[in-house]
């Protein structure tokens, strides 16, 4: 015979109450409240302006900034973004505050990390999660919310200062230093934010702090650095780089991509083979004036290969 309890023998607390009545009796005030944000880091690649038409187009890296139009921090840059409402998701409410401060929506977007610090926000406790969206900014149209003044793609720069190496009795550390900046036309936001490994055998402590804010928003300075560093690793060992391109697309294209956020150069053959099982060749080519037509492919989703 089972030992487990059934609906007859009901589960009771020290106090002798039944699940149904300690939720009725219980008291969701003895604990202060914190607030909670989601902050959204959107990335693309977009085409840079250049005199010698017969080159290929030069890519960058840029990321979607607002320009707040309150306090704190009124007039400064900030990450999209907002409060949860108490009845919905934290995927709710970056996909409600992505449309209602950007005008984006149905695009790719991930959780990265959850920001807690107890001063982050001048307000009063705010507990933030952050998230990465990918998107096409050709067949996206960014359009400031409400509570923004503005909303632009920033180029984005990111910069390892320095890196220092310590070691401890009974591990190392190794500490970085990250400077970013962000250019729209003649606006320059920069931060440099400190990024702090503590390593203990198996444990691996990290801090994140930011040493400068110039222009930028609350923390979101070592948000951007996360960011980049998280879409950095992801490219290496996903197909997530799809979501930065059109439907259709030059395997050229495709590689420009792949060296901006990696911030290295690749081997054309070596980069082809690595991303063979992930495009399609179609009969289109590319109608550029003074370019060579090149072949146009598409990406190839892993799904294809299960509906065969």
């Amino acid at each position: 015979m089972s030992d487990s309890p059934t609906d007859a023998t009901p589960i009771l607390n020290h106090k002798g109450l039944t699940e149904e009545q300690f939720l009725e009796q219980y008291d969701a005030g003895i604990y202060d409240r914190p607030s909670a944000t989601v902050d959204m880091l959107i990335f693309t690649v977009m085409n840079q302006e250049q005199d010698n038409y017969r080159k290929l187009p030069e890519k960058s890296l840029q990321l979607l900034m607002i320009q707040r139009g309150e306090h704190p921090y009124m007039g400064q840059w900030a990450l999209p973004g907002g409060f949860v409402s108490i009845d919905e998701s934290l995927d709710e409410a970056a996909a409600r505050e992505l449309r209602s401060e950007t005008n984006l929506e149905h695009i790719y977007m991930e959780q990265l990390y959850t920001w807690g610090e107890v001063n982050r926000d001048p307000r009063t406790r705010v507990i933030s999660c952050s998230y990465m969206a990918l998107v096409d900014s050709t067949t996206q149209q960014v359009q400031a919310g409400e509570d923004a003044d503005d909303a632009r793609w920033f180029k984005l720069n990111y910069q390892i200062m320095q890196e220092k190496k310590v070691r401890l009795p009974d591990g190392c550390e190794i500490e970085r230093d990250i400077r970013i900046h962000l250019q729209h036309g003649e606006h320059h936001l920069s931060g440099l934010v400190r990024v702090t490994h503590v390593y203990r055998g198996t444990i691996n402590d990290v801090r994140w702090e930011v040493i400068e804010s110039e222009g930028i928003a609350f923390d979101h300075a070592k948000m951007i650095a996360y960011g980049v560093e998280r879409l950095r690793s992801k490219i290496e060992y996903t197909d997530i780089a799809f979501n930065l391109m059109p439907p259709l697309f030059t395997l050229s294209a495709l590689q420009q991509v792949y060296e901006i956020i990696l911030d290295r150069e690749l081997l054309a053959p070596a980069f082809r083979r690595k991303i063979a099982s992930q495009v399609v060749a179609t009969n289109e080519y590319t109608k550029d004036a003074g370019h060579r037509p090149s072949q146009l492919f598409r990406f190839r989703p892993a799904w294809e290969e299960v509906i065969k």
